[in-house]
């Protein structure tokens, strides 16, 4: 019997022209802070969309936040916020504008060393400013939820933190300002989604039959329309789509009451705090090997994954699951996306370099049975060399 508290109070506004409902969702006495990362959000009008609905409210920026937000850049907000007395904050682009924010809602008014809620993973959080969110960038599902990752660039860490107290009160979604987006941004935020589902659904059977309807769905669309949203790039109905699925994938849905993994994640992030790699492209590159290396403990889901999401259905057990992981490597390779390290220029003789991170940081016994090792790390990333 599944047993589960599903809490998400985050307002969810979507649709074309919808960024014109900040002057509804936003207190008309806020002094806010406007939270961005490059010029993109500039440069495709954006921001200037944004700052004429909010109006004559008292609004400054903060930009500069780091497709990885590190903790020293978010300092800085912080001191911002701080010195300027900025009681809500707004966020404006993809998940590591929001993931950065929500850091920064959290620090504000934390007492003490404010690293303290990364190493607590959120558990030292108590309370945090108010955050809206306009989402740029599918990708990470953050708009949706409680969760952010921030890198230490002194230390090459990067953890994750979760509290209620980071639930955006609201997250526009207006899948046309996606239009302009570069084709390797799209496909990051395809394989990202991809993997979020994964990491919930590829576990071991355990009852939730309505959480795994609802992954392979969404499995299943993103293989349907993830090249297609590189094709069509202004497609609405496919970037909707691909918007709205995306913030499924890791709104808490799909993962309630159900194991969860997640070992991809970790090895991913020492991949990307060591060698700067994109966050969903170490997920493609570390996700085929995880799954060959622990075939044995996913069997049965494998073979689920290998009938309901892919269709196959002849040989033996081991040749669909061999198929299985095979069409999940080619379908991020599809998206133009390499799922080898070696295409990232890294060799074998990196792998003890990640490894040692991983123990550093403790991730010693990962996955949803605590079994992925590191021994087991070492083999997977043996395997996506």
């Amino acid at each position: 019997m599944m047993n589960f508290d599903f809490h998400n109070p985050t307002r969810i506004v979507f649709g074309p022209g919808t960024i014109a409902q900040l002057d509804r969702r936003v207190p008309a006495n806020a002094r806010v802070l406007l939270l961005y990362g490059g010029a993109s959000a500039q440069t495709n009008g954006t921001l200037d969309e944004v700052r004429r609905a909010l109006g004559q409210r008292d609004v400054q920026e903060f930009g500069g936040i780091e497709p990885n937000p590190t903790y020293e850049t978010l300092m800085r907000a912080v001191a911002l916020v701080r010195a300027e007395r900025r009681d809500f904050l707004l966020a404006v682009g993809g998940g590591s504008i929001i993931d950065g924010s929500k850091f920064v809602a959290a620090a504000a008014d934390f007492e003490g060393d404010p690293w303290q809620i990364l190493e607590s993973e959120g558990r030292s959080v108590h309370r945090a400013l108010p955050l809206g969110c306009v989402l740029t960038l599918p990708a990470t599902g953050s708009e949706m939820n409680n969760a952010a990752v921030v890198t230490r660039q002194a230390t090459q860490t990067k953890l994750v933190f979760m509290s209620p107290h980071v639930f955006p009160a609201f997250s526009i979604l207006d899948p046309t300002k996606t239009f302009t987006l570069p084709a390797r941004q799209v496909a990051n935020g395809v394989a990202d989604a991809f993997t979020h589902v994964m990491e919930q659904y590829l576990t071991h059977p355990a009852g939730g039959l309505v959480q795994d309807r609802l992954a392979e769905g969404l499995l299943q669309l993103l293989i349907e329309i993830g090249p297609r949203t590189l094709a069509e790039p202004e497609n609405e109905t496919l970037r909707a789509n691909l918007m709205w699925s995306a913030t499924l994938a890791l709104n808490g849905l799909i993962g309630a009451g159900v194991p969860q993994d997640w070992a991809t994640h970790v090895v991913g992030h020492e991949l990307t705090a060591l060698h700067g790699i994109d966050h969903a492209r170490t997920l493609a590159i570390v996700l085929p090997s995880m799954l060959q290396v622990r075939r044995e403990a996913k069997r049965a889901k494998l073979l689920q994954y290998a009938e309901r999401v892919w269709g196959l259905a002849g040989g033996t057990e081991d040749q669909r699951i061999d198929q299985a992981i095979a069409h999940t490597r080619a379908f991020f390779e599809q998206l133009g996306i390499p799922t080898r390290l070696s295409a990232y220029g890294l060799g074998a003789e990196e792998i003890e370099k990640v490894v040692a991170q991983l123990a550093a940081h403790g991730m010693t016994q990962l996955g949803e049975r605590q079994d992925v090792t590191l021994d087991v790390s070492r083999a997977v990333l043996l395997a996506s060399l």
